[in-house]
């Protein structure tokens, strides 16, 4: 079922949620201050492509300058992917099958706003 999901999101929203993110990672690698938010961006990138089967959750070593850079991601790049998931989401969510999709969609606005301290890992059990 998670393959089934995974192929229906990645034609759906995944490629272009990606994209979103591989432009934001790139902007942000062009000046050496903000390479951190680049890799971030690349990270979920990765995870906006395929989320099915993975998951999020804090990192425990995550302090106090990743929620200096949180605030700062938030204010360039953040709100807009935020935006995009919500605009996605919503879109899915007009048809019965896509509701799943638009569920997840909506999961992923938290990370497109706060992207610093997290980390992807396998969901339990998979």
């Amino acid at each position: 079922m998670r393959l089934l999901l995974n192929v229906i999101w990645l034609v759906l929203s995944g490629f272009w949620m990606a994209v979103g993110y591989v432009v934001a990672g790139i902007i942000c690698c062009l000046l050496i201050v903000t390479i951190p938010f680049g890799l971030a961006s690349f990270r979920i990138a990765n995870y906006a492509l395929w989320p099915f089967g993975r998951t999020l959750v804090d990192r425990r070593d995550a302090g106090t300058p990743s929620l200096i850079g949180n605030i700062v991601w938030i204010v360039f790049a953040g709100w807009w992917l935020a935006l995009g998931h919500a605009v996605t989401g919503l879109a899915l969510c007009v048809t019965i099958i896509g509701i799943p999709l638009g569920v997840a969609n909506f999961k992923m606005i938290p990370v497109s706003l706060v992207p610093l301290g997290r980390e992807i890992v396998p969901v339990p059990g998979s």
